[in-house]
């Protein structure tokens, strides 16, 4: 706690006179099939509720492609679960089951066991997995008091206290009616979308006027169906047709990105495109471009904070809905499921914006009224609320 208060001087001494110091666990988990944005806006919460002076904990479990180190490197305690990779027994009947790779009573168990183990004890769990539910739920609850669920694909039963799902939704409540309890406190839409502060640092800030047309291409930090590969081919045919130096491309990967050296060298084909691989910059460079390519998952209200409109395509099932209703909002077009776009398709749909360039500024004012900044305050603001009730000062 004196690092706390040294930190933040007398803004923190006040805080904590009226807000409870919470231990908060967060069970997530990345891998090259699951790709990224799940640990990513964890770690948006956790920075906000460690701004507040809480105490943040991660458990993960170490798949190919997991981030635990990058966790680490934020600052924060990681225990992994060991994979289980020659299991070839049925572990789950959920549609995702098979990201957990193990059974989620073994899942928890094991949890449990790092919490006894290390002597840990936890306020909250924050959980943001597919291949979670109630039966892992449940297992957890006499272990830690209070759950809160992230979750988009609304498919399975919950029993948490809280209940967070960022994305746009048409009657977005009655998606999770009989899969959560009706005590649950639903907290739904873009207003709580979390965001990491490099995005929010740019919400106000306008874009630099510049003749030259710049386009982002960014598929997660994963791209698992490599539709990097597919925008990038479309673009260097538009480039070869333009034959100018008005047009600059952004190709950014992540480090889990099995094919970035192919992307690379393609990106090396042309002046005019720049390789990016796991940048920390990335909020400054899509506040920067005219426009996105990209995929209909987190990085949506990332881009809206900023105010990027994009081409989008489905990499998953899941977000060919939110894909379709992002699109009535008038500022993404959204060209299809990433089995049926073709880099013809993309190639089709840049042409389109460029020709719509001088709505750009119309769009991303619109986008920054969607997505404000605040989500995550919003969320932790209810964390605290919760606690400082159940009086567990």
């Amino acid at each position: 706690m004196i690092d706390i208060l040294n930190k933040n001087n007398l803004q923190v001494k006040i805080y904590l006179n009226k807000v409870l110091l919470m231990k908060i666990c967060f069970r997530v988990d990345a891998s090259f099939k699951m790709g990224t944005g799940h640990v990513m806006r964890c770690l948006a919460l956790a920075e906000k509720l460690k701004e507040n002076g809480h105490f943040i904990t991660f458990i993960c479990r170490a798949h190919d492609g997991n981030l635990c180190n990058f966790i680490k490197s934020k600052g924060y305690i990681v225990y992994k679960l060991v994979t289980n990779s020659n299991s070839n027994k049925s572990i789950g009947s959920l549609k995702h089951s098979e990201w957990l790779g193990v059974t989620q009573i073994e899942d928890v168990t094991q949890t449990r066991q790092i919490m006894t183990n290390y002597n840990l004890d936890f306020e909250w769990i924050v959980i943001d997995h597919y291949a979670i539910d109630k039966t892992w739920e449940v297992e957890i609850r006499n272990h830690i008091p209070n759950i809160m669920v992230i979750d988009d694909i609304a498919d399975r039963e919950h029993k948490c206290d809280i209940l967070l799902d960022q994305n746009y939704y048409h009657l977005a409540g009655v998606r999770y009616e009989g899969l959560v309890s009706k005590d649950c406190i639903k907290l739904l839409g873009p207003k709580y979308s979390l965001l990491r502060d490099e995005f929010v640092n740019y919400h106000m800030c306008p874009k630099i006027p510049n003749n030259r047309l710049s386009i982002m291409v960014f598929f997660g930090g994963s791209d698992p169906t490599n539709e990097t590969l597919k925008a990038l081919t479309a673009l260097l045919r538009i480039i070869e047709v333009i034959k100018g130096d008005d047009i600059t491309i952004h190709v950014v990967v992540g480090q889990s990105n099995l094919h970035k050296n192919i992307i690379k060298d393609k990106c090396e084909l042309s002046s005019n495109i720049i390789f990016h691989c796991n940048i920390d910059y990335m909020a400054k460079l899509m506040h920067s471009v005219d426009f996105a390519i990209c995929a209909g998952g987190s990085t949506t209200w990332e881009r809206y904070c900023v105010g990027t409109p994009a081409i989008l395509t489905a990499i998953a099932y899941n977000q060919i809905e939110i894909c379709e209703n992002v699109q009535q909002l008038g500022i993404d077009q959204y060209i299809g499921f990433s089995d049926d776009v073709s880099h013809q398709t993309i190639e089709l749909e840049v042409r389109n914006m460029i020709d719509g360039f001088s709505k750009s500024q119309q769009l991303r004012a619109k986008a920054k009224k969607i997505v404000d900044g605040q989500g995550k305050e919003r969320v932790v603001r209810v964390l605290e609320n919760i606690s400082n009730k159940n009086k567990l000062y």
